[in-house]
């Protein structure tokens, strides 16, 4: 609600004093959440995860762990919204809601006696003052690229974004001032450079002998041979931080494996498309049918190449909004030099003109000529239909994203993992 209010303001005062107020404006809402529902990340152990990529299933690993070790805990990711057993789906389109949502769920965890919140932070968040008043005992730092240049700016605003939510560890207003950064990105010293009391860094040596499969990642932590079926080396690295950040808060290694070990999924994160085995669809299912949020080209390269040995029918697209519209043709690069067929579709054009979108991607094409199907529907009919035995079909961009979002602030209700089952199911039955 109190978003809604600021954009109806945003239309009707001039955008230099809007742009000089704002920042006031998000402050003290912040305050006021905070102070109206009693400071209660004071009363938490409060861990944030920050970063380009990864921030949302290194929060779902480290809750696993968390809870395998006996803590009840509230999550707030772009996923899902969780307090101790309660789990609902994030139906924002929103990385982090409002500030007096934030101090509420935090506010109902204190009082259903959870110890720990794990909280997904983005740079937008920061912008916004949304981290304010909340009071970090860790921030996990997870990998940075250029991303949200539009909105910040340039890539030094969007860095400095994220070094904001550094603020609490540095100030030391909790007992503890913990810092978790990947030692295997360039960003890494920027944010070990905060005044936090403790500092730890996770880098792919950590993992110690490792074997990255098709069927997922065994790799070694602190002396326990760990098995999980998540996919790809950036899962690898999303375990190794949350293991990092957990060992420093006192979780024994084994509750790590077995955290680790029983997370089996992470909702719209390489989310395979599949029949229970007692459906007759089962046995028929010969391909993979994959729902993956990528992005961006890093993790559009990252999704890419954990399939390697398959066939690729990938189903991408855009959003518009006039947001981050420099990285269009460089996705499609990366589709061009990774796929084998490439299916372009609406993703979430906003004000803008959904094929104005796609021709924005087309100068990234040397190697392929993409098949443009604008109805997101039909364009992921198509990727399965084309799938023959061995083969992936990747649609990506997405995820768990519950809306399309067109003009005039519309949403149409939507569902990647349900469309492509519904299409799937079709194929199979006939």
């Amino acid at each position: 609600m109190t978003d809604s209010i600021l954009q109806n303001i945003k239309k009707i005062i001039p955008r230099r004093l809007f742009n000089a107020l704002a920042p006031s404006y998000h402050y003290l809402l912040a305050l006021a959440g905070a102070t109206f529902y009693g400071h209660p990340s004071k009363k938490l152990t409060v861990i944030a995860v920050t970063g380009t990529k990864g921030k949302s299933s290194t929060t779902e690993i480290l809750n696993s762990i968390f809870e395998a070790a006996g803590h009840k805990t509230v999550l707030l990711n772009t996923i899902r919204w969780k307090v101790d057993a309660d789990s609902k789906p994030n139906t924002r389109k929103m990385t982090i809601p409002g500030r007096f949502f934030i101090q509420r769920m935090l506010g109902l965890a204190v009082t259903q006696g959870c110890d720990t919140a794990i909280i997904e932070l983005s740079s937008e968040a920061a912008k916004q003052y949304r981290h304010k008043f909340l009071y970090l005992d860790c921030l996990i730092f997870t990998n940075l690229s250029p991303e949200h240049i539009e909105s910040h700016g340039s890539y030094e605003k969007y860095k400095e974004a994220k070094l904001a939510l550094t603020e609490s560890l540095c100030n030391r207003l909790k007992s503890r001032s913990v810092i978790v950064a990947n030692g295997d990105d360039k960003e890494a010293a920027s944010f070990l450079a905060c005044d936090a009391e403790e500092k730890y860094t996770f880098t792919l040596r950590d993992g110690g002998i490792l074997d990255i499969k098709d069927d997922g990642l065994n790799f070694t932590w602190r002396g326990e041979r760990i098995y999980s079926p998540l996919r790809g080396t950036f899962n690898l690295y999303n375990c190794l931080a949350a293991a990092t950040c957990a060992e420093a808060f006192g979780i024994s290694p084994r509750s790590i494996k077995e955290g680790i070990e029983k997370l089996s999924l992470i909702r719209g994160r390489v989310e395979f498309v599949r029949f229970p085995a007692e459906s007759p669809l089962h046995q028929k299912q010969k391909f993979d049918v994959v729902v993956d949020y990528a992005h961006t080209a890093g993790s559009l390269t990252e999704l890419y190449t954990t399939f390697s040995s398959q066939k690729k029918i990938c189903v991408l697209g855009n959003t518009g909004g006039g947001r981050d519209k420099w990285k269009r043709p460089e996705m499609a690069r990366v589709a061009d030099t990774f796929c084998d067929e490439i299916i372009l579709t609406n993703e979430d054009p906003y004000d803008e003109d959904p094929d104005e979108i796609i021709k924005e991607m087309l100068p990234g094409f040397k190697l392929h000529s993409p098949t443009i199907i604008m109805d997101r529907r039909t364009a992921i009919a198509e990727a399965i239909t084309r799938a023959k035995s061995g083969d992936a079909v990747l649609i990506t961009g997405k995820g768990t994203d519950p809306y399309i979002c067109i003009e005039n602030n519309k949403k149409i209700p939507w569902s990647d993992y349900e469309v492509a089952k519904e299409e799937l199911e079709k194929v199979l039955s006939k």
